[in-house]
């Protein structure tokens, strides 16, 4: 894999990743006039398990509707401030979902799956919690915390 960065003045870069889709980085913080390498990697990580929780619940015939990941990630007080955890909460929509197959999901994107993950876990801890919503019913079906590094 290869990828350019492109210095464009005022602290601005542009990034061209293999996909050859330019993307804007803004390295001054104050400005927040794009998004910033340290919030990429945060996006990344979310990303990456959404990714692959919706193919594997796909592959086990869960009829999703909706899906949303919130992520934290907490950071060191001094320099480099590097992560030091990321918590990922997945909240998934569907009809009679299985809150075993979500669960499973989870686990196997953190722990086989997702690179960014893999990259990460090393020197971050990585945890997850989900709800389960049944667009048939008004009131979550699940909720379970899945505080355990895979």
């Amino acid at each position: 894999m290869r990828a350019s960065i492109h210095y464009a003045g005022d602290r601005f870069f542009i990034a061209t990743p293999p996909s050859g889709h330019a993307q804007i980085i803004d390295v001054n913080g104050d400005r927040r006039a794009a998004s910033t390498p340290t919030e990429l990697l945060l996006v990344a990580l979310a990303t990456c398990a959404a990714a692959d929780v919706v193919a594997i619940l796909e592959k086990k015939r869960q009829k999703v509707t909706d899906y949303r990941v919130n992520i934290t990630g907490t950071r060191a007080e001094d320099h480099p401030k590097r992560f030091l955890a990321f918590h990922i909460n997945h909240i998934v929509y569907g009809q009679t979902l299985s809150e075993k197959a979500v669960a499973d999901a989870i686990f196997l994107s953190e722990s086989k799956y997702c690179p960014i993950a893999a990259t990460i876990r090393p020197t971050a801890a990585i945890t997850s919690s989900y709800e389960v919503i049944d667009v048939t019913q008004t009131t979550p079906a699940g909720g379970n915390d899945m505080n355990r590094e895979p």
